[in-house]
């Protein structure tokens, strides 16, 4: 006993997974129990399947590992009906287990694996194709090493779903609740790293704001519950016509934020406006591309609920900008102030179409 506790100290403080944890309790239950096999299940009631996740084989007979049985058929199933801990005779008391028969078992021990509220997790257990008395010391040895690996699996599945939480709240943070799509926070994050990522590659950087246009008299007109429905329709439509390396955010309101990699320009002359707008037909071309597929995007019939709105789209901005010396903020400034000339432009427009009509 003092050597099973000696191994027990040095094994258990160490392990940090459970295998690391259960294959040294599989090799010490067989040393203690002289049986030819010794393994861990796992146990899906649910479902009627067993399967062996860790053996530990030193005879002739073999228990496979990722050995899957039906659950009805098992053996641990018949001793936890039963509350045998002990079977010396296993082809006589069970012979309807085809699963006993083809490993061969004759003596077969076994112990369930549960949760902290009594969930049947697995089974421990130990087999051998001959007659093999098991003591009482060995069976405790048993029972131990059960409740060690029930508790493991517990800490693990405590620890997967505290990551889980965590991974969902640092999502919750980024994700505007309304869309779906990145927020404030994530864009800033994203723009940043495009600006950091195009410097180093001598690229320039996309960046368009979407404003859309009479937003609010939709929202006093429908209310707000057919506001936001407009808003997330707003949202898909947009994204379907995003590439792949770009980010669409939310920036609140009626506003959206489109980011994205621009061309190469290395090796090409550059000329640079005020406030790092590129002068280059090709980027030009590029953030022309943008802004037109994002304000197509936002055209057309939206059916909110039987209420049919016909929206003339939105104000779209984009800019090519110069990454070098850029700042996220500065970059958003730029486009916003290209979105602003966008409306402006088509206020005129649509002022200059009611004087012509007049």
């Amino acid at each position: 006993m003092d050597a099973l506790i000696a191994q027990l100290s040095a094994t258990v403080p160490k392990a940090r997974s459970l295998e690391q944890l259960t294959r040294p309790l599989l090799d010490m239950l067989g040393t203690i129990t002289g049986l030819e096999s010794t393994y861990l299940t796992a146990v899906d009631e649910a479902a009627g399947r067993q399967r062996v996740l860790m053996a530990r084989n030193v005879g002739a007979m073999q228990v496979p590992e990722g050995l899957v049985v039906d659950w009805e058929d098992t053996l641990c199933r018949r001793a936890l009906e039963e509350d045998r801990r002990v079977t010396l005779d296993v082809p006589q008391r069970w012979p309807d287990s085809q699963a006993a028969q083809r490993l061969g078992i004759q003596t077969y021990v076994s112990t369930p694996v549960r949760s902290d509220d009594g969930a049947l997790l697995g089974t421990l257990c130990g087999a051998s194709a001959r007659v093999q008395p098991v003591s009482e010391g060995a069976l405790a040895a048993l029972s131990l090493f059960s409740s060690l690996v029930g508790q493991f699996i517990a800490r693990e599945r405590l620890v997967e779903e505290l990551r889980a939480a965590n991974e969902q709240l640092a999502t919750f943070a980024l994700t505007d609740s309304l869309t779906g799509l990145p927020n404030r926070r994530a864009l800033f994050d994203e723009l940043q790293r495009l600006i950091q990522r195009a410097s180093r590659d001598g690229t320039c950087v996309l960046v368009g704001c979407v404003d859309l246009d009479g937003f609010k008299a939709i929202n006093d007109r429908l209310g707000h519950q057919l506001g936001d429905q407009f808003l997330r329709e707003v949202a898909q439509r947009l994204s379907l016509e995003m590439r792949g390396s770009d980010m669409l955010a939310r920036m609140g309101g009626d506003e959206f934020v489109v980011v994205g990699p621009g061309v190469d320009l290395r090796g090409r002359p550059v000329t640079t406006q005020a406030g790092g707008v590129i002068d280059h037909p090709d980027a030009l071309q590029a953030a022309a591309t943008l802004q037109q597929r994002a304000t197509l995007a936002t055209v057309g019939r939206f059916d909110l609920d039987g209420h049919p709105v016909q929206y003339a789209g939105a104000s779209v901005g984009v800019v090519a900008l110069n990454p070098v010396g850029l700042t996220a903020e500065e970059a958003l400034q730029r486009a916003d102030a290209r979105m602003y000339e966008v409306k402006r432009a088509r206020q005129q427009q649509r002022l200059s179409a009611t004087e012509t009509t007049a």
